[in-house]
């Protein structure tokens, strides 16, 4: 049995985690500087579970296989090291981090098992798939938008799902992101879109959890492909998941479409991986 530990446990998504992994009987540890000597079941609701709430990660390490860590980067990168000395595995759902310590996750990963994703969501990560899709057939003549919504408190932006669907599409374009990226539009006469651009909005109000579309529009039709998140447990659900996978995994860096078998998964059918954009377009109508 995975045995589970979560830092954060106090906070908005570290007490949705507490429910998920509680549901699934894998819950060792909790950890969290505001909550100390509570009962973690009770301060999420899940009922006693006599896990008592603790601060210290490093006095803990006998009890858990898997760390859950959806703080901030500062606190993040202090429990990858702690987790790389004492050989354990962890999965990270933070957002926000500089390419710097993104580099230094993937550094990491080389001594012990890491799974990395701003989104647990298994819709979301259906929609990644969609997206590559899509950007195969449609990504090179469209005007792609991004648009991204959030609760009112998130700090970051765009958020990382909004870069990570930006990123597997110009992936699967064979683009660099930071050349193609267009993040907001200035107030004035900006004159036309250009083209092979990949446009980031972002909207933040009031409690609204996660919402994220991405546009290909072109001259008479579009295609936008939308995921909405009402609850955080459908993140919590699927970081459980994540962690009980990566409990089997060797060392390596990995994400939720290794989790879900998405990476392996290939539009065979129409053989959109292996051929130009064009060429995927006349497969399309041909099957039509």
């Amino acid at each position: 049995m995975t045995r589970i530990a979560i830092v954060g446990a106090s906070g908005k998504m570290g007490v949705c985690l507490i429910k998920a992994a509680v549901d699934e009987k894998l819950l060792t540890v909790a950890i969290s500087s505001s909550a100390i000597g509570k009962d973690a079941g009770d301060l999420a609701g899940a009922g006693t579970q006599n896990i008592i709430v603790e601060q210290n990660l490093e006095t803990l390490l006998d009890d858990f296989d898997v760390l859950i860590d959806f703080t901030r980067p500062d606190a993040t990168m202090k429990y990858l090291e702690i987790c790389r000395k004492a050989k354990k595995r962890i999965v990270i759902g933070t957002t926000g981090f500089s390419p710097e310590e993104k580099a230094h996750i993937k550094e990491v990963s080389k001594e012990i098992p890491v799974m990395f994703s701003p989104n647990m969501s298994i819709g979301v990560n259906i929609s990644l798939k969609l997206l590559e899709m899509t950007a195969k057939i449609m990504g090179d003549y469209t005007d792609i938008e991004i648009i991204e919504t959030h609760h009112r408190h998130k700090v970051d932006s765009p958020s990382g799902t909004a870069l990570l669907m930006g990123q597997v599409i110009a992936d699967t374009l064979g683009w660099d992101l930071d050349e193609h990226a267009t993040y907001g539009r200035s107030k004035g006469n900006i004159g036309a879109r250009e083209s092979q651009t990949i446009g980031f909005s972002t909207i933040r109000g009031g409690d609204i959890v996660a919402e994220h579309t991405v546009m290909f529009a072109d001259v008479g039709e579009r295609v936008e492909i939308t995921h909405k998140a009402s609850n955080r447990m459908t993140f919590a659900i699927g970081a459980v998941r994540a962690a009980k996978w990566l409990a089997n995994e060797e060392t390596g860096f990995y994400d939720m479409q290794d989790v879900l078998g998405l990476s392996s998964l290939h539009m065979t059918r129409l053989g959109l991986m292996e051929t130009s954009p064009q060429v995927a377009r006349n497969l399309v109508h041909r099957n039509e």
